[in-house]
């Protein structure tokens, strides 16, 4: 699927939903603390806990191991708080963060009902766009496991993106990519860090707690609406923030 943009034939900006893929389409996030958690040992950091990896997932990898290890904590921006991480530990945790998932990758699963959701807000009308903190190559195997990849209007990843989730770049950039107007658009994801992105590019987010993280604190970023998983999306979806999306284009 390329990330080239799939505009309508009379160009008019598109409502659509753009979806995070780790730990919303596919249930990737712990297989990805694990591989965070064996990293950071690789590189004799042996203070990290599994806990701690797990709510900075949905960050890109660069940012990840700086807010770990110590700028200032997961509530804060880099650079605030503690001192700034060597970049040469960073690289080499990222890179065997890499090497370590590469080992866990064919596990990897897309939650229930993931292609029927998909098709599903295509069937509606509405641009489907994957927003993911990961990488171009990535989408060579998240595709297929994804399934439904006639339902995607396209793609954006970290690579067409300077700054990271918690910042809206990502979001933004999707949507002019695509053709979508952002306040006929709402974002879903599954962390607190989607939530705030969604929040800074000036969008809704409806949230899934498949990737671990609780209805409460989904809700207290600002989530305006919370399910469990695809399944529980699609079941509700007429009566969903997508339903109400539709019922206004």
């Amino acid at each position: 699927m390329p990330s080239s943009p799939d505009r309508p034939a009379d160009d008019s900006p598109r409502a659509g939903v753009l979806l995070d893929v780790d730990g919303t389409l596919l249930d990737t996030n712990y297989l990805h603390v694990l591989a965070w958690w064996q990293a950071f040992r690789d590189n004799g950091v042996d203070d990290v806990d599994m806990a701690t990896v797990h709510r900075a997932i949905g960050i890109a990898s660069e940012e990840l191991v700086q807010r770990v290890l110590g700028r200032g904590g997961l509530d804060q921006p880099p650079g605030g708080g503690g001192g700034a991480v060597d970049d040469d530990l960073v690289q080499r945790v990222s890179e065997a963060h890499s090497e370590r998932y590469d080992a866990l990758r064919d596990q990897a699963r897309a939650f229930p009902r993931t292609a029927e959701l998909l098709g599903a807000l295509a069937d509606r009308g509405l641009a489907v766009v994957l927003a993911t903190s990961g990488g171009a190559g990535d989408l060579e195997w998240m595709l297929p496991a994804i399934g439904a990849q006639d339902a995607l209007t396209g793609t954006t990843t970290s690579g067409d993106v300077e700054a990271a989730k918690p910042a809206p770049d990502l979001l933004s950039v999707a949507v002019e990519q695509h053709g979508m107007d952002a306040e006929r658009t709402v974002v879903l994801g599954d962390t607190v860090w989607d939530v705030e992105s969604a929040k800074a590019a000036g969008m809704a987010c409806i949230a899934l707690t498949c990737g671990g993280i609780s209805r409460e604190e989904l809700e207290a970023a600002g989530a305006v609406a919370v399910y469990r998983d695809p399944a529980d999306l699609l079941e509700h979806l007429d009566g969903s923030p997508v339903g109400e999306l539709l019922r206004t284009r």
